[in-house]
């Protein structure tokens, strides 16, 4: 099981990178304002893992290639949720 938990938050966490890069086209490292902490593709990173793991943890694949196909789909679905919260947070600030 502790394989398939460290298995999973590196796939998510990998998918996260990458939909970090398609979505700004290259890596932006964190950094520190005067009020704000930005996380970068740090950000992206660790929902993806987050969402893998959680998902690996509820659903106990019994393969490798589920929990590969898990953690993918985990990654992709933390990097919509990101899309979707940027999306609201624009709509609400139009008002």
């Amino acid at each position: 099981m502790l394989v398939d938990i460290i298995f999973s938050l590196v796939i998510g966490g990998t998918v996260g990178i990458i939909g970090h890069v398609r979505k700004h086209g290259k890596i932006i490292m964190p950094r520190k304002t005067k009020k704000f902490i930005y996380l970068g593709f740090l950000e992206e990173m660790l929902l993806g893992a987050v969402a893998a793991l959680l998902l690996v943890l509820y659903t106990a694949p019994n393969s490798n290639v589920e929990n590969i196909i898990i953690s993918i789909v985990a990654g992709i679905f933390g990097d919509a949720t990101l899309s979707g919260l940027k999306l609201l947070r624009q709509k609400s600030e139009e008002k």
